[in-house]
């Protein structure tokens, strides 16, 4: 028997009143998450990813539609959910004015743990985010990037089986980062435990994601793993630069009629050749465009990113969009 996804939702939508009447942040989001799973929760600003999150959290109610995560009802029974799942904001989560080592103590005493198990665990996410030296210091006097790790530790300090992460790695340096995603492959591989995230390093959700959700105008977009996501929706790009515009031109014709190649650009003595496998087509364009006498000084296979596949879904670089 199939289990239930920890996470399922059905015509989500959630509204907000502005001087003009209404408008809609989400409009019918439908997801489906399994037990185990990693997804990247992706889109431009403005998408609705947010708030998409904010209500399978039970922060936002919908405004119609229905959603059901870790087995309850966000909306007849929020409680419940809260029990079951970490929540990592956008926003600074500790007390300004409480330490470092309290918030996370509290935080297990309030999912709870004993004050043992608690303090045994607050000790342990401290040092796995390098916070033990600030443990008693009061989290207003942090930098940013000591505050975001003080966040991501609360929300990992009870273990949830299910966590929404906003943007986690914002503000982080590389090594916070890697630590970051060292401790929840550790929870993905211990305990079992869901991750959807939202990021604007798209290298995470490439890396780390079984599966990517784009979402643009408040809908789901696109759905897939990473890799599948990238050749159906980019491909992969041969770079020839030929001897003249002469050939450039004759090169792009005869790559056209070649399996496997989607099209093919010229820009001045430059051919852009866009294919779904370019490590197989590269070889056999470089024979066709030798017998015809019109072989490329220079070739270069590019494989596509899921910058490209944002690009291409929703018109915008999600790079320029995080800038």
């Amino acid at each position: 028997m199939t289990a239930p996804p920890i996470i399922r939702a059905q015509g989500l939508t959630r509204r907000f009143k502005v001087k003009k009447g209404q408008v809609d942040a989400v409009r019918g989001l439908d997801v489906e998450v399994a037990a185990g799973e990693v997804v990247a929760f992706l889109g431009p600003n403005g998408a609705g990813k947010t708030t998409s999150m904010r209500m399978l959290s039970t922060l936002l109610p919908p405004s119609s539609g229905t959603a059901e995560v870790a087995g309850h009802d966000v909306v007849a029974a929020p409680q419940e959910v809260r029990l079951r799942i970490g929540y990592l904001g956008q926003g600074t989560s500790g007390g300004h004015n409480h330490l470092v080592r309290d918030e996370l103590y509290t935080q297990g005493r309030f999912h709870g743990m004993s004050r043992g198990e608690a303090k045994r665990r607050a000790g342990e996410v401290a040092e796995a985010f390098d916070l033990t030296g600030l443990a008693k210091r009061r989290v207003g006097t942090l930098s940013g990037g000591q505050r975001r790790r003080v966040d991501v530790a609360m929300a990992l300090v009870h273990r949830p089986g299910l966590l929404f992460l906003d943007e986690p790695s914002a503000g982080l340096d590389p090594q916070g980062r890697a630590a970051l995603w060292e401790l929840l492959r550790g929870l993905r591989a211990d305990l079992g435990t869901t991750i959807f995230f939202c990021t604007h390093h798209l290298e995470e959700a490439d890396r780390f994601a079984d599966r990517v959700l784009v979402i643009d105008g408040g809908r789901v977009i696109a759905d897939d793993t990473p890799a599948r996501l990238k050749a159906d929706q980019a491909g992969d790009r041969v770079l020839l630069t030929t001897r003249d515009t002469t050939t450039a031109v004759t090169a792009a014709a005869i790559a056209r009629q070649l399996p496997g190649v989607r099209n093919a650009t010229v820009e001045g003595k430059r051919v852009t050749v866009h294919a779904s496998q370019g490590d197989t087509a590269l070889p056999d364009l470089i024979r066709a465009l030798d017998a015809a006498g019109a072989a490329p000084r220079s070739a270069d296979l590019r494989r596509p990113s899921l910058d490209d596949v944002f690009l291409g879904l929703t018109g915008k670089s999600m790079r320029e969009d995080a800038a």
